[in-house]
């Protein structure tokens, strides 16, 4: 009997500042917004971006409890995705040059992609 396949759709995490991290996201990793909700102006105010992530805005988090340990981000330019992130203002934590901390607390593993892997994956449409 063989094991199903599977892959993480997205992570929601709460953050104090949804646009702050949105901008990590697209700026250091060039992952865009895939959806938004906005209900009536009212919080919580939520962003799912490309690559699996749900940011959840609660200005009164301080985290990071209940939040998540890390996000291990999958990338096809490892070194070019470290020099902009050293440029965004991240913090590098002990584990290695590739463990950050982003301003809010939310800390992320960045790791080399195989080729064509992040492509392949960018392409499922998680709604089909």
């Amino acid at each position: 009997m063989s094991l199903p396949r599977a892959y993480v759709e997205h992570v929601a995490i709460r953050v104090p500042d949804v646009d702050r991290h949105v901008d990590f996201f697209r700026e250091v990793l060039g992952l865009a917004i895939r959806d938004e909700q906005i209900a009536d102006g009212a919080r919580p105010r939520q962003v799912w971006v490309l690559g699996s992530v749900q940011l959840i805005e609660d200005p009164n988090f301080v985290g990071p409890e209940g939040r998540l340990a890390h996000l291990g981000i999958m990338v096809d330019d490892y070194e070019g995705v470290l020099a902009r992130t050293a440029a965004w203002g991240a913090k590098v934590l002990p584990a290695g040059p590739n463990w950050l901390e982003l301003p809010g607390g939310l800390n992320v593993e960045i790791l080399q992609a195989s080729a064509g892997a992040v492509e392949a994956a960018l392409a499922i449409n998680p709604r089909a």
